[in-house]
């Protein structure tokens, strides 16, 4: 999938808020700038966040509640991330039980970590757009292709 500019990456986001679930992990990967970001704040706009949403780059672990968003969610930032012992103290094995977890550079931390997540990888083309290529679980299977 191309993602030509800001707007389809926000869109794309938008559309997968509409078949997201707590428990639910989107592991967002690229190199910095690629529009990860863009996604999730696509994501959380359509799940009601008023707000833009920021970066977790400094806070790590960013959470929306409701009635701020329709559903738990975890926005996770793992670029800062040096050691994979850092994640345990993140508690995001229990947050996926009722929450959806968004992470950015899931890379930082081993596969075990993602097993059923929806993988989406973003690769910026040469002429700027996005190329996006998901890895689906089974989990995912009714729920991607996004329509």
């Amino acid at each position: 999938m191309i993602l030509s500019d800001l707007d389809a990456s926000l869109d794309l986001g938008r559309r997968l808020a509409a078949v997201v679930r707590p428990g639910d992990v989107i592991a967002l990967s690229g190199q910095l700038g690629a529009g990860k970001t863009s996604i999730a704040r696509g994501l959380l706009s359509e799940l009601g966040l008023q707000e833009e949403a920021p970066s977790p780059s400094f806070a790590i672990v960013q959470p929306y509640d409701p009635p701020e968003v329709l559903l738990p969610v975890l926005h996770v930032d793992l670029y800062r991330i040096e050691d994979p012992s850092e994640a345990e103290e993140l508690g995001l094995d229990d947050a996926r039980a009722d929450s959806l977890l968004i992470v950015e550079w899931p890379e930082r931390l081993a596969d075990h970590w993602w097993r059923d997540a929806l993988w989406l990888t973003v690769d910026v083309t040469e002429d700027g757009a996005r190329r996006l290529t998901a890895r689906v679980p089974t989990a995912w299977g009714s729920r991607w292709p996004l329509t």
